[in-house]
């Protein structure tokens, strides 16, 4: 950890108030999502397409809100003011879901909050490049270490949220993730810094008007959309296929998420430290070429024991692309982190709805093992276009 110790600097309390934050704020996510379809189900009573819907419309939502809230935190003001902001529209979140059982309004206020929280993250992170960039820290290692808190928050978050909806209830559990969140608001408040823009110079700005507008980013952003649908609907369809057709324990799920979360943090770590000699396409590549294998292992390997192990591939898959694609869209996108996280982050948003659309049609007419024919072959395009983006 070189990185942190040159020239006599200490762990200062700038860099574990971000850690603190990505830990916090990723527990009290990972309280919410692995148990949003029992709730709608179970405490709203809807039918499973409604439930199906409401994922839809919250990731469209996301999509809208992040774009807008991005372009305008790489404009103008303070993003820390904003990443404040967007914490307490998670609490107001929170409480309105521990207390509402009415689904229209959850479909709406709720989804309007969840999309206003939700940029939360990708804020953060973009805050965290521009203070690594300003007090020249190690990029890369800095936000590896930032992004293996997440992981760790969903090797926790998960079970916790589980054994908190069931024993205690929801209402329980949603005040618990909204306490977590006004913690993690007061670290931001008086912890996290504020950090100056540096002024692009014409011509840079000329040409970053749009990151859309460059190749590599679209390129870079179908490919990672594609790579997150295919874990997506590995994570949905996995618990079901486990129990309906391969007859294997209902805990297994769990058990395989933890271990694949569990494993990321140190595939994250490595990464960030071998991404200067690598390179960030070839780490992505070998990435991509890990989740193809994973996939083909799904198809052809139906014990417990295999299923497990094929997690190390699932982890190294995973661990890469979600610290080291961030990095790709910022660096291809210079001056613009607000933008470019963003539209990493939107890149697995769509991989959402793709993934639900593509899943529920492969099950309803072919059955769950359809699903991981599909899976691999999505993988291996993605593995050509990720091959394809320049190397920055």
């Amino acid at each position: 950890m070189r990185w942190f110790l040159t020239k006599g600097r200490r762990l200062n309390r700038i860099y574990v108030a971000f850690m603190s934050v990505a830990f916090m704020m990723g527990i009290a996510g990972a309280l919410q999502a692995p148990t949003l379809s029992l709730f709608l189900s179970r405490e709203v009573e809807v039918r499973p397409f409604w439930v199906g819907l409401f994922y839809t419309v919250n990731a469209i939502a996301g999509i809208l809100v992040s774009l807008w809230l991005a372009k305008r935190s790489d404009t103008q003001g303070d993003r820390r003011k904003l990443i404040m902001f967007c914490c307490l529209m998670a609490v107001a979140n929170c409480l309105l879901f521990a207390f509402n059982r009415h689904y229209l309004t959850l479909i709406t206020a709720g989804v309007l909050l969840a999309s206003l929280a939700n940029t939360s993250m990708p804020q953060i992170f973009a805050l965290a490049r521009e203070y690594a960039d300003k007090s020249a820290r190690e990029v890369v290692m800095f936000s590896s270490v930032m992004r293996a808190q997440l992981s760790l928050a969903w090797v926790i978050g998960p079970p916790l949220s589980f054994m908190l909806a069931l024993n205690y209830g929801f209402t329980t559990m949603f005040l618990i993730a909204a306490g977590i969140f006004v913690i993690s608001l007061m670290i931001i408040i008086f912890a996290l810094p504020s950090v100056e823009r540096v002024e692009q110079p014409a011509d840079v700005a000329l040409t970053q008007v749009s990151g859309w507008k460059d190749k590599n980013v679209r390129l870079l952003f179908v490919a990672s959309m594609l790579m997150w649908t295919c874990n997506t609907m590995y994570i949905i369809d996995m618990p079901l296929w486990i129990s309906q057709d391969l007859g294997l324990p209902d805990t297994l799920a769990g058990a395989l998420m933890g271990t694949a979360a569990g494993l990321e943090i140190p595939a994250m770590l490595l990464a960030g430290y071998c991404v200067k000699r690598f390179g960030k396409r070839r780490l992505m590549v070998l990435a991509v070429a890990a989740g193809v294998l994973f996939y083909l292992g799904l198809i052809l390997f139906h014990s417990y024991e295999g299923l497990v192990v094929l997690q190390i591939f699932n982890a190294i898959f995973i661990g890469i692309i979600a610290g080291i694609g961030m990095l790709w869209f910022q660096d291809l996108m210079p001056g613009r982190a607000g933008s470019a996280t963003t539209l990493f982050t939107n890149s697995i948003s769509t991989g959402v709805i793709l993934a639900g659309v593509i899943q529920g049609a492969l099950v309803e007419s072919f059955g769950h093992f359809a699903v991981y024919w599909v899976i691999a072959g999505i993988s291996l395009l993605t593995l050509v276009l990720t091959s394809r983006v320049k190397d920055v």
